[in-house]
């Protein structure tokens, strides 16, 4: 009798399981018992006894080394295999990148592209749905607020979870220090990430940012509109717009038409670009205009600036860009 339960064991054990065509999802979430985890593998078919899981994993020391996370299986494997796909983590997986500097629209785009979640859901969540509505930051929503980094996310995710993910990245870097930083700069949260976009959007050399940001506190400091092109072009629909033509469309985000900060973020802004809103240079530049490389020429008076601009524009008749 004993023999024929060992037989039973062994079988139910170390016999792999027929081949499933779709694979099977099975999910384990955090906080799960071996139990539940064996219960849900069993009733996928992914292994033959719940019970004998839960005795084999025991046994093996193992137990409590499950980790979380949606599993696929193709099937064709005994019970010690499918145990290291849970040790060893080998749950789906999509890693979407969130560069520095897009927008929720754009942020949207990528995340459908991965087949994740649809734009206009995604849109429309981030803007006035109830996570930021519970966080306090409507009405424009989580513009600015979600960081870029590169994310792991299950394929099962939804909009809910992916924005959470995010916001909760930001937060991280609000911390007792950034949050004293604010009270000294008189700013708020909204206003750091705010600045912080514009100068995500204006420098392209890294070591320019903190003098960039040197440029907009003095134009606030004087009451002088920021001029920022990027901050004209930006628009909630997401629809593109030249620069030449957008400083010229009144809008709350122009700050050609307006003075001070536009009403919120133009953009998700990474650490540096928080870092140099926060640590601007001591300087007292009030303007600047672009390179051909992507760096700065500035100015403290007008007058500098207009010879700055005069001097770009014949060094790009001599050296005009390629088509």
């Amino acid at each position: 009798m004993l023999v024929g339960a060992a037989g039973l064991i062994g079988y139910l054990v170390f016999s792999p399981t027929e081949i499933f065509a779709p694979p099977r999802i099975v999910s384990i979430r955090k906080g799960d018992s071996m139990t539940t985890a064996a219960r849900r593998l069993a009733q996928a078919g992914v292994v033959r006894s719940q019970i004998a899981f839960v005795v084999y994993a025991k046994m093996t020391g193992q137990a409590k080394r499950v980790k979380p996370g949606d599993y696929a299986f193709k099937g064709g494997e005994a019970m010690p295999d499918v145990l290291t796909h849970l040790v060893n983590g080998d749950f789906m997986v999509v890693m979407v990148t969130i560069p520095e500097g897009i927008t929720v629209r754009q942020i949207g785009e990528r995340l459908e592209q991965a087949g994740l979640v649809c734009e206009n859901e995604f849109d429309d969540a981030a803007r006035t749905g109830p996570i930021v509505s519970a966080l306090g930051l409507g009405p424009l929503g989580a513009e600015g607020f979600l960081f870029p980094a590169t994310y792991r996310f299950s394929p099962l995710a939804n909009t809910d979870h992916i924005l959470i993910a995010m916001l909760g990245r930001f937060f991280e870097v609000l911390t007792p220090d950034v949050e004293q930083r604010l009270f000294d700069l008189n700013l708020s949260a909204r206003e750091l990430v705010t600045m912080a976009s514009i100068i995500e959007k204006e420098a392209h050399a890294p070591d320019e940012r903190p003098i960039i940001a040197s440029v907009f506190y003095n134009r606030l400091r004087l009451g002088m509109p920021l001029q920022s092109d990027p901050t004209a072009q930006y628009s909630l629909s997401g629809e593109s717009q030249h620069a030449a033509a957008a400083v010229r469309i009144p809008s709350a985000f122009n700050t050609y038409e307006i003075a001070g900060l536009p009403p919120g973020p133009i953009a998700n802004p990474g650490l540096p670009s928080i870092r140099a809103a926060l640590y601007p240079a001591h300087t007292d530049y009030l303007y600047f205009v672009a390179r051909n490389d992507g760096t700065h020429i500035f100015s403290r008076s007008f007058a500098d600036h207009q010879r700055a601009i005069a001097e770009m524009k014949e060094m790009r008749r001599a050296n005009p860009p390629p088509p």
